[in-house]
């Protein structure tokens, strides 16, 4: 397998970060908006996205063929962009994981795979939904990368409208959030909209 130069866009506490390191990856870490000129000066030849919290643009995404991915924790096509985990349980709609291919879309680009995962709504928290959704989508990564890597990974269009969400979507039932992240999922998913 060919060396890549691999651009981790997320968090530098991330679990996946160390495990590419401990895999030999070559890997550079920011949270930071990117633009052409850092990746050119960085030579990046491959990007994973993993709550990253911006769009990248086609002219940077055009200089990597299936060499630039996304981590969502959710089930594409629904709950696109801001707390996915909080819209599954408001709007009722399927949960899980999701890598994909970028494209300048929030969240939109080809499905590379995707886990479903079902909850005991009487006894998850958000907070405890949320890490097992996280620990799932690891998982699903590591399984996954060499696959990912090598660009043998098949792409499926994401189908029907699904959902997005903004960060401002999310404040008009902040008031739902009663224990905050503790907030039991049974008390979201009971909601309905007047």
């Amino acid at each position: 397998m060919s060396q890549e130069n691999i651009l981790f866009l997320g968090q530098s506490d991330s679990p996946l970060l160390v495990w590419l390191q401990e895999r030999g990856e070559q890997v550079i870490q920011t949270e930071q908006k990117i633009s052409k000129q850092y990746i050119k000066e960085k030579n990046i030849t491959f990007i994973i996205s993993y709550g990253y919290r911006y769009i990248i643009s086609r002219e940077i995404l055009n200089l990597f063929n299936n060499k630039a991915i996304n981590l969502h924790i959710s089930y594409l096509p629904y709950n696109r962009g801001s707390d996915p985990n909080f819209w599954s349980f408001i709007e009722k709609t399927p949960k899980g994981v999701t890598i994909h291919y970028l494209d300048e879309g929030v969240d939109t680009g080809d499905i590379i795979i995707q886990k479903e995962i079902e909850f005991d709504l009487n006894q998850e928290t958000l907070a405890t939904s949320y890490q097992k959704l996280h620990v799932l989508i690891q998982q699903l990564f590591m399984q996954n990368w060499k696959h990912i890597k090598n660009g043998k990974c098949a792409r499926k269009k994401q189908l029907g409208k699904g959902s997005v969400h903004t960060q401002k979507d999310k404040a008009p039932l902040d008031h739902l959030l009663t224990y905050g992240w503790n907030t039991p999922v049974i008390l979201l998913h009971k909601y309905r909209k007047s």
